[in-house]
């Protein structure tokens, strides 16, 4: 049996799609696990958030980013490498979640130290499937630093 973390797991989602958003609080709401979605719309945002900008000035930085990669203001790959060269933001595990299937988009994703990157099943029950999946494996099975 896997020990289940006690404290609330906080997941930064960001997405543009409304569609999306929906699919994803629908599929975490139904968690064994205690979690605090936080959603933002675009990379500029994103990046406010993790820097603790304007008004996230008081949040908790996330135990994961589930991170889509065509987003407004400032693509997906730009936050992922502004992540991932910032030493305070580093160690927090980013997902890829993204409906690109593109080689040069997984690769790039990779070169940019992606902790993995998953396509978007199109299909709803899939969908929910890939999300709580992701839940699983990074909350249950892998040890994460605390923050």
């Amino acid at each position: 049996m896997m020990n289940l973390p006690k404290k609330e797991i906080r997941i930064l989602l960001v997405e543009d799609n409304p569609g999306d958003v929906r699919l994803t609080k629908e599929a975490l709401k139904e968690s064994k696990l205690i979690n605090d979605l936080v959603v933002v719309g675009d990379g500029v945002e994103a990046m406010n958030y993790l820097k603790k900008g304007g008004s996230h000035a008081f949040t908790d930085l996330p135990d994961l980013i589930l991170l889509d990669l065509n987003l407004p203001k400032k693509d997906g790959r730009e936050v992922l490498a502004e992540i991932k060269a910032d030493e305070n933001l580093k160690k927090i595990p980013v997902v890829v979640l993204t409906i690109s299937k593109s080689e040069e988009d997984i690769l790039k994703s990779y070169n940019l130290h992606a902790n993995c990157y998953i396509t978007k099943p199109i299909d709803f029950g899939q969908f929910i499937k890939v999300v709580r999946s992701i839940e699983d494996f990074w909350f249950t099975i892998v040890k994460l630093p605390n923050r």
